[in-house]
């Protein structure tokens, strides 16, 4: 899932982009409002983490120019703004959460999957494919009840994919929530992440659960019937 990180604080943002991307999500960061509008106008994140106190433009104009375009993108604003009339603002205006600097982490990160798992449309915790499960929670993959151990690539492109379980998903869609706008990656580098997820699929128990390719059309990942 990619997220977009809009914090002007340079080393903040440079710690809370490592954590994030150790937790298995894409980070992109904008260091500025404008910047932030502009990436919002032409990309889609699972969701945005807003500052509010920017230069060029303040996060709030920020937030109500995404909600003016119809965009229900979930936004965790993240400011040392910290008043209730601060906080009343930012939700009239459609934020979906709100946490005062100074924080601890792992509250961030709770927050953070809490709202991914919303915007989901997850009820339930564990998605499965056949013995394949993912932990939204935790967001831990399991296969036949042992941990998989996976890069963060491979872990982004297989959650991309179970979380569609029964869907195809483009290649381009693949590329989009597993590589930031900094990569420098085109969008046929997903077919190397989709082989070494089946050889490590298929190295637990060959066949049970696979990903298809559609050709034209996308991946597949599905449990043999």
């Amino acid at each position: 899932m990619r997220i977009l990180l809009v914090e002007d604080h340079v080393e903040l943002s440079r710690w809370l982009s490592k954590a994030l991307q150790d937790a298995h999500l894409t980070v992109e960061c904008a260091a500025n409002g404008a910047d932030a509008d502009s990436l919002l106008l032409t990309q889609e994140y699972a969701l945005v983490i807003l500052d509010l106190t920017l230069p060029k433009m303040d996060g709030l104009e920020v937030l109500k120019r995404l909600r003016a375009r119809g965009s229900r993108t979930p936004v965790l604003i993240l400011t040392a703004r910290g008043g209730l009339n601060d906080r009343v603002n930012g939700l009239n205006l459609g934020a979906d959460d709100y946490l005062a600097k100074p924080f601890e982490l792992v509250e961030l990160e709770a927050r953070v999957k809490a709202l991914l798992r919303r915007a989901q449309g997850n009820e339930t915790v564990t998605v499965n494919c056949g013995a394949l499960s993912f932990d939204t929670v935790s967001r831990m993959f399991t296969y036949g009840g042992a941990i998989l151990a996976l890069t963060p690539r491979e872990h982004a492109v297989l959650e991309a994919l179970i979380t569609r379980v029964g869907r195809t998903v483009a290649k381009e869609k693949l590329f989009q929530e597993v590589f930031s706008l900094d990569d420098n990656a085109n969008v046929d580098a997903i077919e190397i992440y989709i082989h070494r997820l089946r050889k490590k699929l298929d190295a637990i128990d060959e066949g049970r659960v696979s990903i298809t390719t559609l050709r034209g059309l996308g991946y597949l990942l599905q449990a043999a019937g």
